[in-house]
């Protein structure tokens, strides 16, 4: 039986290769029955559809592309490839234009049948009103894109993943970031976690309500890492 609304979860990321794929599979793994969203967003360069100006640019037409179900979709090392690989039940890969986005992740959404499903991208979150989101960002920093700073004002939790192989310093590592930006970015009360903290995300999920949302800066990440070192080796 369909459920009238399922629980959404989004992934958003600060710019390309912050770690939302990665993310989105570990929560499949954890969620099982779960679906997945991707959503991409395409446009035309002045060289018209030319797959090597724009990698979705082939697939563009003129009503959003809603791609639903493993034939449809898998293809291996892809990040729809990997959805199917993490267990998801069924995956949606949702191609737009700009001013197709709304229309386009509202079909995926009617299209979901299981208990909750699992969004990755920014711009959606200017037209739906998810459960619980999340946004990357690499611990390191890096570009941030427009999309990513409108989508930050809507987000519930900031997830850093790190190149490194230790993520202890993550939180400062991040801080850093922030503190050498020549533009100030608002983090509102946002919490900050890492994949020490996984567990706890799981937990937001379900109770997204109670989630606590302490005032984030760059000087009270530095003043927090003792405290969540601490936190961290209790835990785990």
């Amino acid at each position: 039986m369909k459920v009238q609304r399922p629980k959404i979860v989004a992934v958003s990321g600060f710019s390309s290769n912050v770690g939302k794929t990665t993310l989105v599979c570990e929560l499949l793994r954890q969620l099982p029955g779960w679906e997945a969203i991707k959503l991409t967003r395409g446009h035309y360069r002045s060289c018209g559809r030319d797959p090597a100006g724009c990698c979705v640019s082939d697939l563009l037409r003129d009503e959003p592309v809603v791609r639903s179900g493993h034939r449809a979709n898998y293809q291996a090392g892809k990040d729809t490839g990997r959805f199917w690989d993490a267990g998801a039940s069924n995956v949606h890969w949702v191609i737009v234009k700009e001013d197709q986005v709304e229309q386009g992740i509202s079909e995926a959404l009617a299209r979901v049948e299981a208990e909750g499903v699992i969004v990755e991208g920014n711009s959606f979150l200017e037209y739906v009103t998810a459960d619980l989101a999340i946004m990357c960002a690499r611990s390191e920093g890096g570009k941030i894109k427009p999309s990513a700073r409108r989508a930050l004002a809507r987000s519930d939790v900031l997830y850093l993943s790190t190149l490194e192989p230790i993520v202890i310093d993550a939180r400062s590592q991040f801080a850093d970031f922030c503190a050498g930006l020549n533009f100030q970015i608002d983090f509102g009360n946002l919490p900050i976690i890492t994949s020490n903290d996984f567990r706890s995300l799981l937990s937001r999920m379900f109770q997204p309500q109670n989630i606590m949302r302490p005032t984030v800066t760059a000087q009270r990440l530095r003043e927090r890492d003792d405290l969540t070192r601490s936190v961290c080796a209790a835990k785990y």
